[in-house]
């Protein structure tokens, strides 16, 4: 069996590395070989599953303590025990997917899974695959509209030698004899029976005397699925899409995980959004404020002409309903809120200075009085 590679070498960055320093450094070197950045460059596809495969395993606590210090997996100083599968093509998890692994799948993604099968003295049902999950970066357009992109998703395919059984070709997995198919040992620990994964076939049930060459017996292999997605319109920035059966194929035969996709959203330099509408903040001069106008504002296929009532203060908002961004599931739109903002400006020329101070002159009161009643009352009396 080949030797197992050193993810922290593969990463760049040393033993003590923070979970903060192994993300940056997998986001700049995932950036770098991604295939969409190196299309035709094998060399920089099997660079970009290394560094996918190190990822998944040192950004996971429970992976990387197990990594760390053998167990499972290995030693560190060699190659025995270790079996790639283990840590195959999932961008998140926990010490749940350990247990899923370990013990068939039972009650996937969840440490309770295991004490189902305590003391049952069967074996739990084999896990589907793992869920992957990935990010897009879409245009503020594209999201509200809809849109159609490739993806390119680190992931793995049964192996093409031994059809997933990771049996050399000619030959099949065996019952473990330990075991008896079941996947697990019953351990007593006084006065209870608690089933762990079996130590000679690891929870599969079945040991391969004659592992498959091309992929030492794990049946699977690194590769690189691409893929186009319908992206519904009315995404927002952190949506997340699910493709049912698009995930971590599964090993020997089980069903393959889901795939979720997580939207990453643009801002617009117009639409500002709130929920299931947007904003858009409108200025208005100061005569089309006080005396009222038709304009024209933006929508999201064109554009429209609205009325403002005569005497519009700062901050007023009018509202066309059901013509904002579609709502997900076909539950309509929602709407578009126009903010106006009464534009003042900086600074006058000569001429509109002196339009300023005979609108002063002939428009009387002043608008702050009602603040301080008191003083008012006073004034009057000494009148």
């Amino acid at each position: 069996m080949a030797e197992r590679p050193d993810y922290y070498k593969v990463l760049g960055v040393g033993r003590n590395a923070t979970d903060e320093e192994i993300k940056k450094s997998y986001r700049r070197l995932a950036r770098k070989y991604h295939p969409d950045r190196n299309p035709g460059d094998k060399q920089a596809e099997e660079r970009f599953k290394e560094i996918s495969q190190a990822h998944d395993v040192l950004a996971d606590p429970e992976k990387r303590k197990a990594y760390d210090r053998g167990g499972m997996f290995g030693g560190l100083g060699g190659s025995a025990g270790f079996d790639p599968s283990q840590f195959s093509g999932s961008f998140s998890g926990g010490f749940g997917d350990i247990l899923s692994n370990l013990f068939g799948g039972a009650g996937q993604g969840t440490a309770s899974g295991a004490s189902r099968h305590r003391g049952s003295g069967q074996r739990p049902p084999q896990a589907r695959g793992r869920d992957l999950e990935t990010e897009v970066s879409l245009s503020f357009d594209q999201a509200v509209h809809g849109t159609q992109v490739s993806l390119s998703v680190p992931t793995s395919k049964p192996c093409p030698t031994c059809n997933g059984s990771g049996a050399r070709p000619g030959t099949s997995p065996k019952v473990c004899p330990v075991c008896n198919g079941r996947g697990v040992e019953a351990q007593s620990q006084g006065i209870f029976s608690i089933n762990q994964p079996c130590s000679n076939c690891k929870g599969s049930g079945t040991v391969i005397e004659h592992p498959c060459p091309t992929c030492e017996g794990s049946g699977a292999q690194r590769s690189v699925r691409r893929l186009r997605v319908n992206i519904p319109a009315g995404v927002r920035d952190g949506s997340r899409i699910k493709l049912a059966g698009k995930g971590e194929a599964g090993v020997r035969g089980v069903p393959p995980g889901d795939l979720y996709v997580i939207t990453r959203v643009g801002e617009s330099a117009i639409f500002k959004r709130h929920g299931d509408n947007l904003e858009v903040e409108v200025p208005l001069t100061i005569p089309e404020a006080i005396r009222g106008a038709v304009i024209e504002v933006p929508t999201l296929n064109g554009s429209k002409r609205l009325r403002v009532a005569p005497g519009t203060k700062h901050g007023t908002v009018q509202r066309l309903r059901g013509e904002g961004p579609p709502r997900l599931g076909g539950k309509g739109n929602g709407d578009l809120r126009y903010r106006f903002v009464i534009d003042v400006p900086a600074s006058l020329s000569r001429e509109q200075g002196e339009a300023v101070d005979r609108l002063a002159r002939v428009i009387d009161g002043d608008p702050r009085a009602k603040l301080f009643p008191g003083a008012g009352r006073a004034k009057a009396g000494e009148r």
